[in-house]
């Protein structure tokens, strides 16, 4: 008896563990998604501005013959097949498939939800308007506002190609606002 017992707990101890660690994953919707509402010129154009990006072009890079011959100073074969790279070249790598919505795609490189957090719980506009007017804090369902702490979990001396980074420059490099008349409009 003293045994079921104890492995009862042992079971119910492990499946709250489980269910806290998984609890702060939501799942990513791919740029397709994001797309959808920040394309537009009235609302930003964010996609535009992502699309001409290095961001956007982080995972072809990998491909590039430069890459490989850095890859293989450092021990990678195929800098597009290795973790190591792939963290911080692709959006949502590592995370478990179930994470992944149908429209996620890593060829897309360091898309929105890189910087932004992943989407499934606040793609709907319905939320984002209500986030714009106060009604809802965006952390509540995954919306993260980047910061410098964001960019260099990426941008750090652990790059082989790393130089430097500069924060308000490069910050400043990759701006898409959501215009003043925009966000007065989502509120309404």
């Amino acid at each position: 008896m003293r045994k079921v017992i104890l492995l009862v707990l042992v079971c119910f101890v492990a499946s709250v563990f489980f269910s806290n660690a998984y609890a702060e994953q939501r799942a990513f919707v791919g740029v397709a998604k994001c797309k959808t509402c920040h394309k537009k010129p009235a609302a930003g154009e964010q996609f535009r501005i992502w699309s001409e990006s290095a961001h956007a072009k982080a995972f072809a890079t990998l491909a590039s013959e430069e890459a490989i011959a850095i890859g293989k100073k450092v021990g990678v074969d195929e800098p597009q097949k290795s973790d190591t790279c792939l963290r911080c070249h692709v959006t949502g790598h590592g995370v478990a498939a179930e994470f992944l919505g149908p429209k996620h795609d890593p060829t897309q490189g360091v898309g929105c939800e890189s910087c932004h957090g992943a989407g499934a719980d606040y793609k709907k506009k319905k939320t984002m308007v209500a986030i714009r007017s106060g009604e809802i804090d965006g952390a509540t369902v995954g919306l993260m506002k980047p910061n410098e702490e964001t960019c260099v979990k990426c941008h750090n001396d652990g790059s082989p190609t790393f130089k430097s980074f500069n924060y308000e420059e490069m910050v400043k490099k990759i701006a898409h606002p959501v215009p003043e008349a925009e966000k007065a409009a989502g509120s309404k």
